[in-house]
């Protein structure tokens, strides 16, 4: 068991290890064509040690079963309230684990020669790294805090790629309005496991299940609660409507990245989530309502768009947010073992096609086909397709817009009120740079009290110290000196030094 422990640990560890070895690579220097095949060696040896792992993992749950939820230790512990390290190994996650290592290894040999001599080839792989490792703890962690980590590491490099090209204002503008809208879903996450710590007292996957199936202390109206923490967090990672806008956008980063996030994995991560919580789901069916809604909402919404599209990415993003849309209407309606089966193979299938997309405009000679004559016929229907029903401006000023102008206030805040209270020199907004000699000026009230002392110590050292030979205070020092030289001088001789060590002798003792 102390070997399951360790192997299961080691497979989102290698590619964040591996991650943390790019990093101190790149900053040792690494630079030019032949500091590219060690980082891609790096990466992709992580990422192939995982995948044994997990193929090793399966074949055993294959042979003696799987073994189900178990704890390594414990990560820390407050009062009566502990959230230990543990992973849970069923069918669902050997399955899905397997695919993430299997798509992780084939989109990073793929990127090493689509990336060749880009100049974030390095960032690429540690952010794709990352990704790995944080995807693999979403499905293997046992407890939803350790998920939680998997899920905000999976967050934060897709951030990082959206925004690969940072000289681009697009791709910077994409990837804060992919940031902004997630942590929506963050928000529910959060909501999610403060609730189960304070109404369970656990946030293990199995407590939960268990309080489910335990007619005696399960409660309705805290299940809703619950439910929507975590379901909230789903529908935003899986761009459920109405938060469907930012996954298109998002197509802003590197092929490689888009096919393993938005096409294979990450989307579907929200999904994985709704599976985990199917016992707690089963028992609140007016939830599953809201998910089947909101799931054939989605798949129409994707339909109707996709059929508009001209490129290739555009047209496939869109493909995808229907068939997970499908997913959540069949765990709305209850085949959660269907949604499982589905997720896993759309997952394969849209990485090949995402990572095939570069090649199709040389595969396909034909023009791309324009949207079918009964769509062209409703003019209403038409318009909304293109405009992608018009979600993305609802986003921009119910997100978008309240985030930017809280921050601006939050500037003006810093710059007319906090910069004077604690004595920052002014900003020159007009010439551009500071003026060298406002470092040394007091600014405000604490720029002010900081000068008056200075002041006063100022004089104090010149009263004191400068004014030598003319002080009654630096006379007396000056004596003090003196005797302080004639004892030190009596200590030197050796009879007086073996006299001090006796003293010393009988003062401890």
């Amino acid at each position: 068991m102390n070997c399951l422990f360790i192997l299961t640990l080691l497979v989102p560890l290698l590619p964040l290890m591996a991650a943390f070895g790019i990093a101190v690579y790149v900053l040792n220097g690494a630079s030019g064509d032949d500091a590219e095949p060690p980082t891609a060696r790096l990466a992709e040896g992580a990422a192939w040690g995982a995948l044994l792992i997990l193929l090793g993992l399966s074949a055993l749950a294959v042979r003696q079963g799987a073994p189900g939820h178990f704890v390594v230790g414990q990560w820390f512990a407050s009062g009566q309230f502990s959230v230990p390290v543990s992973f849970i190994l069923d069918p669902l996650s050997l399955a899905f684990a397997t695919l993430v290592a299997l798509v992780g290894v084939i989109t990073l040999r793929f990127s090493r020669t689509y990336l060749h001599r880009e100049l974030g080839f390095h960032r690429f792989f540690l952010c794709m790294s990352l990704f790995l490792a944080g995807m693999l703890l979403i499905v293997l962690s046992g407890n939803a805090v350790l998920t939680f980590v998997g899920w905000e590491l999976c967050g934060i490099s897709s951030y990082l790629l959206i925004g690969y090209a940072y000289d681009r204002p697009v791709a910077t503008g994409n990837a804060l309005y992919a940031f902004m809208t997630n942590r929506i879903g963050d928000a529910g996450f959060i909501l999610g496991i403060s609730l189960a710590v304070w109404w369970l007292g656990t946030v293990e996957w199995s407590g939960i299940h268990a309080w489910a199936n335990n007619a005696s202390q399960f409660d309705k109206v805290q299940a809703r609660l619950l439910l929507f923490g975590f379901m909230l967090a789903a529908v935003a990672k899986s761009a459920q409507m109405p938060l469907s806008a930012w996954l298109a956008r998002a197509l802003e980063g590197p092929t490689p990245s888009s096919a393993i996030f938005y096409g294979a994995l990450m989307v579907h991560a929200g999904v994985y989530l709704v599976i985990r919580m199917a016992p707690v789901l089963q028992q609140v069916p007016d939830i599953m309502v809201y998910l089947a809604l909101i799931g054939a909402a989605t798949a129409l919404y994707g339909w109707l768009a996709g059929l508009v599209q001209t490129d290739v990415k555009s047209a496939l993003i869109f493909a995808t947010s229907t068939q997970v849309g499908l997913m959540f209407l069949a765990c709305g309606l209850g085949w959660f073992e269907l949604a499982s089966v589905h997720l896993l193979l759309h997952a394969a299938w849209r990485a090949y096609q995402f990572l095939l997309a570069p090649s199709y405009m040389h595969l396909v000679s034909r023009k791309a086909k324009a949207p079918p004559s009964w769509l062209a016929r409703q003019q209403w229907l038409y318009t909304a397709a293109v405009q992608r029903f018009w979600l993305e401006h609802f986003a921009r000023s119910a997100v978008t817009r309240p985030v930017q102008a809280i921050g601006h206030d939050m500037r003006d805040f810093d710059d007319n009120v906090l910069s004077h209270l604690v004595g920052m020199p002014e900003r020159q907004r007009a010439g551009g740079n500071d003026k060298g000699d406002d470092v040394i000026r007091a600014h405000g009230l604490a720029g002010r009290l900081l000068l008056w002392c200075a002041e006063r110590f100022t004089q104090i050292e010149a009263y004191l110290v400068m004014r030598r030979g003319e002080s009654v205070f630096t006379r007396a020092m000056a004596h003090v000196g003196i005797y302080l030289r004639v004892f030190e001088a009596l200590l030197e001789r050796p009879r007086y030094l073996v006299l001090a060590v006796a003293a010393t002798f009988i003062v401890i003792l």
